[in-house]
């Protein structure tokens, strides 16, 4: 099983809010997740950041491989 935390579309047409959920490579994008670790909300840059770093870091020790969005995310969060 190939674990990858990615980003899901929710919001409107439109309106785009992910939220950064780990999943299952082979589930749809917007489909089944096993643990969603935060969100990101592109309309607000500087306040629409928000992921557990905890909780990634555990599932990037377990082997998950971060998308490349994710990954940048990622390296903004630890940052602050």
């Amino acid at each position: 099983m190939s674990v990858k935390i990615r980003l899901r579309r929710m919001g409107a047409k439109k309106e785009p809010f992910y939220r950064i959920v780990v999943a299952d490579s082979r589930y749809p994008r917007d489909g089944r997740f096993i643990e969603q670790i935060g969100y990101y909300d592109p309309k607000k840059p500087e306040t629409g950041v928000k992921i557990d770093v905890e909780a990634a870091d555990k599932w990037l020790k377990n082997g998950a491989q971060p998308t490349d969005t994710v990954k940048k995310l990622l390296a903004k969060a630890k940052a602050e």
